[in-house]
C-alpha cells in the first residue's frame, strides 16, 4: 500500500474512528457514557461523534456506572447493539454484579434465546499519575467470569480493529483502552482491518526466548528486545491482544521453539492472566522448558501517586531485559 493512502493516527484517534465507523455501519449501534457527547470524552476519544450522529445515538449519561451497564443490558435484550463507556476501568466494580451476574450469564441462562451484543469501553492502566483509584489494570478482575470477552489493544491498529470486532460480536466484550497509549501514533490506512478476537500478534520473531506482554508492557518489552538484540539475544515478542478468548496455541508453539518464557504484565501476580498462562505452560509444556517461566510484575501494592514512585512501580525495559537474561542463564 502506498504511503499516500496512510494517515498518521493516534491510539485515541483510532478508537474514535472505530466508534464512528461502527455507528455508520449499523443503525442498531448507539454510544453512551459520562461526557462522551458534548465534551468529547474524558480522554477525547469521542470528539465530534455526537455532532455527527446526534443526541439520540450518542448519549451523555448521569454519573452512574450501574445506570450505564443497566441501559446496555436492557437495550441489547431489545435487539440493539450498545456501545457503552465507563470512564475509568477502576469504576467497573460499581457495576460488578450487573456485569458478572447479568451481562455475562444472560445468553447462557436463556439457552441462547437472548443474546447480549454489548461492548463496554473503559480507560485502564497506569503511568499517567492518576493515583491508586484511577490507574489500575483492571482486566484481571474479570478473568474468572465465563461469558465475557476481554480486549486489550496495544497499538492504534489493534485499537481500531478490536473495537470494530467487539461491536460486531454477539457476546459481551469489555474493551480496555490504555491511558498511557492514547497519544501513541501509527500510520493507518483509510479503512483499517478488523482484528479477530482471540488471535495473538507476533510483534517480533526470535528463537532465544518467548516474551508475552500486552498494552504498555508490549512497548516496554519491545524496547527490551531491541536492547537485547545488540547482545545477540533474539527475543520472540507476542501480544495476545485479547485475554478472553486467549490465543494459547501461538504462545505454546513459540515456547516449543525457544524453550524459555517470560511474561510481563501491569498488575500484581495473584489471580492474573500472566500467572494463569505460566501455570498452563508449566502443566502442558513442562518438558519443553529449559528454565522456570518468569513473571515480571509490579509490587503487590496499590499504584503509587507520585510520578517517580509510579515509574519505579511499573515494570520497565531494564527489568524485563534482566528477567530474560536470568532465564537464559538458568
Amino acid at each position: 500500500m502506498s504511503a499516500a493512502t496512510m494517515t498518521e493516527t493516534t491510539y485515541k484517534g483510532a478508537i474514535n474512528k472505530a466508534i464512528v465507523d461502527a455507528l455508520a455501519a449499523d443503525d442498531d449501534v448507539f454510544f453512551f457514557g459520562e461526557d462522551v457527547g458534548a465534551a468529547g470524552g474524558a480522554f477525547k476519544t469521542s470528539v465530534g461523534i455526537q455532532e455527527r450522529f446526534g443526541e439520540k445515538r450518542v448519549l451523555d449519561t448521569p454519573i452512574s456506572e450501574q445506570a450505564i451497564v443497566g441501559l446496555a443490558i436492557g437495550a441489547a435484550m431489545r435487539g440493539l447493539r450498545p456501545l457503552a463507556e465507563i470512564m475509568f476501568a477502576d469504576f467497573v466494580g460499581v457495576a460488578f454484579d450487573q456485569i458478572a451476574n447479568q451481562l455475562a450469564k444472560y445468553r447462557y441462562m436463556t439457552g441462547g434465546q437472548v443474546k447480549l451484543p454489548v461492548t463496554i469501553q473503559m480507560a485502564s492502566g497506569g503511568g499517567a499519575g492518576f493515583g491508586a483509584q484511577h490507574s489500575q489494570a483492571a482486566e484481571n478482575w474479570l478473568l474468572n467470569i465465563p461469558g465475557l470477552k476481554l480486549a486489550v489493544p496495544g497499538t492504534p491498529a489493534d485499537a481500531y480493529g478490536l473495537m470494530r470486532a467487539a461491536v460486531e460480536d454477539d457476546d459481551p466484550v469489555l474493551f480496555f483502552g490504555h491511558k498511557g497509549l492514547f497519544n501513541v501514533k501509527e500510520d493507518l490506512p483509510e479503512e483499517p482491518a478488523r482484528v479477530e478476537l482471540g488471535r495473538a500478534a507476533v510483534v517480533r520473531e526470535g528463537d532465544a526466548v518467548t516474551v508475552v506482554a500486552t498494552q504498555l508492557m508490549r512497548h516496554r518489552a519491545l524496547e527490551a528486545a531491541e536492547a537485547l538484540a545488540g547482545k545477540g539475544v533474539a527475543v520472540e515478542l507476542i501480544d495476545p491482544r485479547t485475554l478472553v478468548p486467549f490465543d494459547f496455541a501461538t504462545i505454546a508453539a513459540s515456547v516449543d521453539r525457544t524453550n524459555h518464557l517470560v511474561v510481563v504484565q501491569e498488575a500484581p501476580a495473584g489471580g492474573s492472566w500472566g500467572a494463569t498462562l505460566i501455570s498452563r505452560i508449566a502443566a502442558e509444556r513442562f518438558e519443553m522448558l529449559d528454565a522456570p517461566p518468569a513473571l515480571v510484575v509490579p509490587p503487590d501494592t496499590p499504584v503509587p501517586y507520585a510520578g517517580a514512585l509510579e515509574a519505579a512501580w511499573l515494570p520497565d525495559a531494564e527489568k524485563i531485559a534482566t528477567a530474560v537474561e536470568a532465564s537464559l542463564a538458568y
